[in-house]
């Protein structure tokens, strides 16, 4: 079973997908694709480490994400990754060019065929107003595209606000 779980910052997205996990009742482990680039940044991953339990495994990975989810995928596992706009940003911001859309490729065709739970947690970032400069239209609109496709491959897809979760596809059991 795919799930992806969007939401804007603090919409409690994270909390969810994790509490997913901890109800599969699976060995648990977290792919975390965040870098602490600084200070702020540290606290979040710190806040994040804070409030998971002692039984979560965690696989730091910010760039070959199909990799890892091939490496570490089994029929009793939860793999939870933490985040998939994260991911992105490492991506657009890698020295090659072209890295991007093969880590898209890869992830996107290695996801249907992967055992176990996958849960995945993403920022929605497209419902404000069209950002003015170039990287940043150009990360939204990759967030977008990204969300559609992983949408399509999973089987369950929600949205979270104000810590409420809004069922877009599939069933919340």
């Amino acid at each position: 079973m795919r799930t992806l779980i969007l939401g804007g910052a603090r919409s409690g997205k994270s909390a969810l997908a994790e509490r997913f996990a901890d109800d599969s009742g699976y060995e648990q482990i977290y792919v975390a694709t965040a870098q602490a680039g600084d200070e702020e940044m540290a606290a979040r991953i710190a806040h994040h480490r804070a409030r998971r339990s002692a039984q979560w495994r965690c696989v730091e990975e910010p760039v070959h994400l199909a990799e890892v989810l091939r490496e570490h995928a089994r029929a009793e596992r939860c793999i939870l990754v933490d985040c998939l706009t994260l991911w992105l940003s490492n991506l657009l911001g890698d020295a090659d060019p072209g890295r991007f859309e093969r880590e898209r490729q890869a992830l996107l065709e290695v996801l249907p065929h992967l055992p176990g739970q996958i849960v995945l947690v993403s920022n929605e970032v497209g419902l404000g107003i069209v950002p003015m400069g170039a990287l940043t239209r150009r990360f939204v609109d990759e967030a977008g595209r990204l969300h559609q496709s992983v949408a399509a491959v999973s089987e369950r897809v929600l949205f979270v606000a104000a810590g409420l979760p809004v069922v877009l596809k599939g069933t919340m059991s």
